[in-house]
């Protein structure tokens, strides 16, 4: 169940960093709210996961996933470069991910 709440948690913080760019500088109402609402679900769902998991590795891995996350959806909705080299260093942390929760 743990993994459960930090995959959600992770997920949650892609949503929070991509709604940073709608937000306009917190100028617009509506996508501050919900990019704020995300920040505090994704902080809570850390919190739940890591009642049972180890810290650094649930940290690491709820990091990671945002950071993955985030990186895929921008260069779909915001027409960032997909460069090998790019894709690559996703691939490795999606590499340590899938290596933290085995050892973890």
């Amino acid at each position: 169940m743990s993994w459960i709440l930090l995959t959600l948690a992770g997920i949650f913080e892609i949503g929070w960093a991509v709604g940073l760019k709608y937000t306009e500088g917190f100028t617009r109402p509506l996508p501050t709210a919900l990019t704020a609402f995300s920040m505090l679900i994704s902080v809570v769902l850390l919190g739940l996961a890591v009642k049972s998991l180890p810290m650094g590795t649930a940290y690491a891995v709820w990091t990671g996933i945002g950071t993955v996350g985030t990186v895929i959806l921008s260069i779909f909705l915001f027409a960032e470069p997909a460069t090998a080299l790019r894709l690559g260093c996703i691939a490795l942390i999606v590499t340590g991910i899938v290596g933290l929760k085995f050892v973890g």
